[in-house]
């Protein structure tokens, strides 16, 4: 945790034109036991959709930390990606959310394809609290305050692709990764771009026919990765 991220109900004016606020949840523990932290001590802190800057420790035990407050630096940039995702299976989606977050991207579309498997659209990882976690730690991580967006499209891919990923694309260079392709990612930021990934396994022929008809597909090497190696590969080349 390189930023302990506040939610704006959690800040308390105080009479000297600061803010304080009080943690006692798993904060209060990463500070305690990962941090060992003191009273005296200043720690990185950002608020959900605002500034990011130092707080100073005033009072520490086991039920409570009270934070003294300096919020005066903005949030870094965003990533101007959007992540079209095949859903993976749920401990790949929390490593890709996590990890895609932490680079910058504010918005993903998780929608289903003829490998993925239905059953995924009802775990538990799609829970707004699970997805909330997740989103949370990869914020954590890069010290950055605004939460992304998770859109599920659990219609069949046809519909998909023709309703929904031309508004995702729209004004948007739209990239396609699949193995194989003649065009190579580029290694430098294209402008706006939304990239689509596929799920383990890859797109069947006639959703690469069908994607290919919309987005320009690109590939990454003879390596074969898994999905959320290839995220991480995709995004860091499109990356400032």
């Amino acid at each position: 945790m390189n930023l302990i991220l506040l939610r704006a109900e959690e800040l308390a004016p105080t009479g000297a034109g600061s803010q304080r606020a009080v943690l006692r949840d798993r904060r209060l523990q990463h500070l305690r036991e990962v941090l060992r932290a003191r009273v005296g001590d200043e720690v990185g802190v950002g608020v959900e959709g605002g500034a990011i800057g130092k707080a100073t420790i005033i009072n520490l035990d086991a039920q409570a930390a009270e934070l003294e407050l300096r919020l005066d630096e903005p949030p870094p940039p965003p990533l101007d990606v959007t992540l079209a995702l095949a859903l993976p299976r749920p401990p790949t989606l929390r490593k890709v959310l996590q990890q895609a977050t932490a680079l910058g991207v504010k918005r993903f579309a998780l929608f289903r394809a003829e490998r993925v498997e239905r059953s995924y659209f009802s775990s538990h990882g799609l829970h707004a609290s699970a997805l909330a976690e997740d989103l949370q730690l990869g914020l954590e991580q890069a010290r950055d305050t605004i939460v992304p967006t998770v859109e599920v499209h659990p219609e069949h891919f046809g519909r998909f692709v023709r309703e929904r990923l031309p508004e995702l694309c729209e004004g948007r260079a739209p990239l396609v990764a699949h193995p194989g392709a003649a065009t190579p990612c580029p290694r430098a930021p294209i402008g706006p771009a939304t990239l689509i990934v596929g799920p383990e396994g890859g797109f069947i022929p006639a959703e690469v026919a069908l994607l290919k008809s919309l987005a320009q597909a690109i590939d990454l090497g003879p390596r074969i990765l898994r999905v959320e190696t290839a995220v991480v590969a995709l995004l860091a080349r499109l990356s400032p």
